[in-house]
């Protein structure tokens, strides 16, 4: 008895010391926000309160343009994602973009909600704000997932759709990120609100990349120190979890504006089905794919994806 009674002090001993340097080698407290905005909101960003939220966001371009481009990020991502095609289109258009709540330097929604419903409320309120009451809608991923259900609640403020890589059909991944499977998974997910280690992350965005050599440590880091932004693993756990509205997507057929389906050929994420199935919904779209191009064609192949958008803008 006193044998079994001193194993098992061992074994509490050794997991404890386990935990311990676990904590030591991958724990990392959250960012203080101020340190993240000198790193991260550098002119011309801005911040404008939005539904009890400090909102992050980028006001670039020609300021009579009264039909801008806004841009929608995806999961874990921020409104840096769209900096090369924002370099561009700024000498011509208005351009806005936002780091939607949950992500970035914006941090989680007050009441913790994190439905499309929700997101599109937040598009609309950030319009308002704004002033602007049509626009040019792009969305990548989550953000496309966003762009068409507010086109599909507020028809009248869209004048054409950009869908990049979107969600909104059921899906069956090739392969998914590994802080996507942690975060949607019980438990797991718990720690990763304290425990985030910085190779997680890095995984995570080859994942969604074609071309692993285009992941440089910039680019991880932006990714990584966001993450850390307060609120922010909270966010993507609530975000994870949530229960998925079903046949949702059957709206899709009643959109009407000229829509521009962009698409990684290597997206093993969400994969060219879905590409194919927007194709077949949407009535007045365009379908382009990009080769050996995974999810976020913006970010990685820039100069290919944005030729793609600019010839949609002139028709």
């Amino acid at each position: 008895m006193k044998l079994i009674t001193k194993i098992i002090k061992i074994l509490l001993f050794s997991i404890g010391l386990l935990v311990i340097l676990i904590i030591s080698f991958y724990g990392y407290r959250d960012i203080p926000l101020t340190e993240l905005k000198a790193k991260y909101a550098q002119s011309p960003s801005a911040f404008i309160s939005i539904d009890g939220m400090d909102v992050h966001y980028r006001d670039e371009g020609n300021p009579t343009d009264t039909i801008p481009i806004v841009l929608i990020h995806g999961t874990a991502s921020s409104l840096h994602t769209f900096d090369n095609w924002t370099a561009t289109l700024k000498n011509n258009r208005r351009v806005l973009r936002m780091d939607i709540p949950g992500f970035g330097l914006t941090g989680p929604f007050v009441n913790q909600q994190y439905s499309i419903a929700n997101y599109a409320s937040f598009i609309d309120h950030f319009l308002v704000v704004k002033g602007v009451k049509k626009c040019i809608l792009a969305g990548n991923s989550l953000g496309g997932h966003i762009a068409w259900q507010f086109a599909v609640k507020y028809p009248d403020k869209v004048a054409k759709l950009i869908l990049i890589d979107a969600s909104g059909y059921p899906i069956e991944s090739e392969d998914v990120p590994i802080a996507f499977k942690i975060a949607s998974t019980p438990v797991l997910n718990k720690i990763m609100t304290f425990i985030t280690p910085r190779f997680v992350v890095r995984s995570s965005v080859e994942n969604v990349y074609a071309d692993k050599t285009k992941v440089t440590d910039a680019l991880v880091d932006r990714y990584f120190d966001l993450t850390l932004r307060a609120g922010n693993r909270q966010a993507l756990v609530d975000r994870m979890k949530l229960e998925k509205v079903p046949n949702a997507f059957t709206l899709i057929k009643t959109i009407q504006q000229p829509t521009l389906i962009l698409w990684g050929a290597e997206d093993l994420l969400i994969t060219t089905q879905s590409a194919y199935r927007f194709q077949k919904d949407l009535p007045n779209s365009t379908l382009q794919i990009l080769k050996n191009v995974g999810h976020v064609p913006m970010e990685e192949s820039p100069q290919e994806s944005l030729a793609a958008v600019l010839d949609f803008l002139k028709k």
